[in-house]
């Protein structure tokens, strides 16, 4: 796998960790809100943008080490694609090989 592709998991792993950590803050704030406030998963490490999301779908989304949420246009077509569109994010996975092996890899 190139370095670039490795630096970008590697960042989209770190993003995912975090919003395991903010997943404990938000289970105490969901019966108010309904939503847990997350950051951008995507591989830019100085993205800081948030968005909410259903306590549920964030379940759903942890379930498959290779899906990422990331904000609209943070995508990254070398080495994911776009699997469902949600309001003020998309889901993506990880194309088979050196970026969904990695996923898994750093998966916590």
């Amino acid at each position: 796998m190139e370095e670039r592709a490795r630096r970008v998991g590697v960042n989209e792993a770190m993003f995912r960790a975090a919003n395991e950590r903010l997943k404990e803050l938000n289970e105490a704030f969901a019966t108010v809100t309904e939503t847990y406030d997350l950051i951008c998963e995507c591989g830019d490490a100085r993205c800081v943008e948030r968005f909410r999301m259903e306590p549920d779908a964030y379940t759903a989304l942890r379930e498959d080490a290779s899906l990422f949420a990331v904000m609209r246009g943070h995508e990254d077509p070398s080495s994911e694609d776009i699997v469902e569109e949600r309001m003020g994010y998309v889901v993506v996975r990880k194309r088979v090989g050196g970026p969904a092996e990695l996923a898994r890899n750093t998966n916590a």
